[in-house]
């Protein structure tokens, strides 16, 4: 996918987050962006690392900077102690309409994201990418196990609210395999 595309895919994805309540900022587009390139296959190209709130691009937010100095996001400012919001422009619109193939062959994937993750918070955010991050890195351990260590690295986390999140990340896997990216 060139970088047009996969700006019309995020600009699309930050869309439909905020349709589904979400406060969309880059915490949440962080997330949504991981569960839709390696839950749902979508290829975003970009590496994540288990960082501060749980999985982050770098790349990614290069790549958001690049999109508002492009006019395709603006920052909307909220009331402290709030970060401000990201909002697609109707500049990232009309990129959009442009690449209808890429949206349509992604629409389901996109959709899928929005609706799952969509109305979570930042919090809840952080526990579902950390649990899924754990759980494709270390596949072999159990749910007791991975929240343990979940623990361990996010010690905020505890290892119920852990345990939690893994049951979660299991039942959103379960109902993504009929959302894959071709």
């Amino acid at each position: 996918m060139d970088r047009l595309q996969k700006v019309a895919v995020l600009t699309e994805l930050a869309d439909r987050m905020r349709e589904r309540g979400s406060w969309c900022g880059e915490t949440h587009l962080q997330k949504a962006a991981y569960f839709l390139q390696d839950l749902l296959g979508v290829s975003l190209d970009f590496d994540f690392v288990l960082y501060k709130h749980g999985p982050f691009s770098f790349d990614l937010r290069e790549e958001l900077a690049a999109m508002r100095a492009d006019g395709l996001l603006e920052l909307e400012p909220q009331e402290e102690p709030y970060g401000p919001k990201l909002v697609p422009t109707p500049r990232s619109k009309e990129l959009r309409d442009r690449y209808p193939k890429t949206l349509g062959r992604f629409n389901k994937p996109i959709s899928f994201v929005a609706d799952k993750l969509g109305e979570k918070g930042a919090t809840a955010l952080e526990r579902l990418g950390t649990a899924f991050y754990m759980k494709q890195k270390h596949h072999n351990l159990d749910d007791e196990s991975l929240a343990k260590r979940i623990n361990q690295f996010k010690p905020h986390v505890l290892v119920e609210s852990a345990k939690n999140a893994l049951r979660e990340v299991r039942e959103i896997s379960s109902e993504a395999k009929k959302f894959k990216a071709a």
